[in-house]
């Protein structure tokens, strides 16, 4: 069974355990420099820091999105530089309703790793629970062998597929985006507005309860059944902006027991990036 999701309470009972790494991945897009002043100022302890700008994606090229991937060798090497084993628990958290976390989530599945889990609620609900902070740095740790990428536990798809998607449909794309931007009404982001045609719209916000924890399993289930309209989840291909958001409606997806969708890491600001790509706007 895929893991999810952490409660503040059980991983406070396990923080203890050698074989528990907790990432700390706060982030802002449009200000780089918070996730780390974040963790700076106060962070659950023995968490490690990760940039989602410098550690968590490849250069880019200006046609290859705002996150690139790494390789899969060169985010082993990462995972193993902080300890990772085969046998580790990884838990990942951000402030920002699991986003982020949700990403590393994404990417450590995709490595081949099936140890990790997103802290249901975030930095928000560690504090609220009256849980310990510090401002100390990690301890060191023993690196390890660079993971080897093991069998993938998460499938991508490439621009030229979701290309050859819109003539020929063999899946269909859910954006993550907020609807304004889905409609192309508003883009902060990149230098065009708009979709991809035939996508349908999940802003990734629609996962979460009101106080930033996940809704239920079975409340998830229902409203991802109903976008879904009778369609195969692994039919299904995720994208967002940058290849961030998407991964958080891949895990509530998962969460509501719909496994077998994909991602378009890509996602939204490489296929924009090449005129020659259509773009739908509108609902």
């Amino acid at each position: 069974m895929t893991m999810t999701l952490i409660s503040a309470a059980d991983l406070a009972k396990r923080l203890d355990s050698p074989d528990v790494r907790v990432f700390d991945v706060r982030h802002d897009l449009t200000n780089h420099a918070a996730g780390r002043q974040a963790y700076e100022a106060g962070h659950i302890p023995g968490a490690r820091y990760l940039d989602h700008e410098t550690e968590l994606a490849a250069p880019r090229t200006g046609a290859n999105g705002r996150h690139p991937l790494p390789s899969r060798a060169d985010f082993g090497a990462l995972m193993a530089a902080h300890g990772v084993t085969p046998q580790t628990l990884v838990v990942a958290y951000d402030a920002s309703g699991g986003m982020y976390a949700a990403h590393l989530w994404w990417m450590l599945r995709w490595l081949g790793h099936d140890q990790v889990a997103v802290l249901d609620g975030g930095w928000q609900a560690w504090t609220a629970a009256g849980l310990p902070t510090t401002t100390e740095a990690a301890p060191a740790v023993q690196a390890g062998q660079p993971v080897e990428p093991g069998p993938s536990l998460a499938a991508t798809v490439d621009a030229r597929t979701v290309l050859d998607n819109i003539s020929r449909p063999a899946f269909t794309v859910i954006d993550a985006r907020a609807a304004n931007r889905y409609r192309g009404e508003v883009e902060p982001m990149d230098p065009v507005a708009g979709h991809i045609p035939g996508a349908l719209n999940r802003p990734n916000g629609e996962n979460l309860q009101a106080d930033g924890r996940f809704k239920p399993a079975a409340q998830l289930r229902e409203e991802f059944t109903g976008l879904l309209a009778g369609r195969d989840p692994a039919a299904i291909v995720h994208q967002c902006g940058s290849g961030i958001t998407a991964c958080h409606n891949l895990l509530a997806m998962e969460i509501a027991g719909l496994s077998g969708s994909r991602l378009y890491p890509g996602s939204w600001s490489e296929w924009c990036s090449d005129p020659s790509r259509p773009v739908a706007k509108g609902a």
